[in-house]
């Protein structure tokens, strides 16, 4: 079963999506700012944050040496 949340706009987001926000975001170079109503939502938004910040996004274009 998957958790869904609430959020601000009224549309209901899986611990995913809530993931997903957070590396978009600090890939999108956006401030931390993770949902203050659900924890559990706030913590998947807090990972995805910490991963982003870590890993390349994925448009990021890599050159080798030739």
């Amino acid at each position: 079963m998957t958790k869904t949340t609430e959020n601000t706009f009224g549309s209901e987001m899986t611990n995913e999506d809530w993931f997903n926000l957070g590396k978009s975001d600090v890939w999108a170079g956006k401030a931390k700012v993770p949902p203050e109503q659900d924890s559990q939502a706030a913590s998947m938004y807090e990972l995805g944050y910490c991963e982003g910040e870590i890993k390349r996004p994925p448009t990021e274009i890599r050159q080798y040496p030739l």
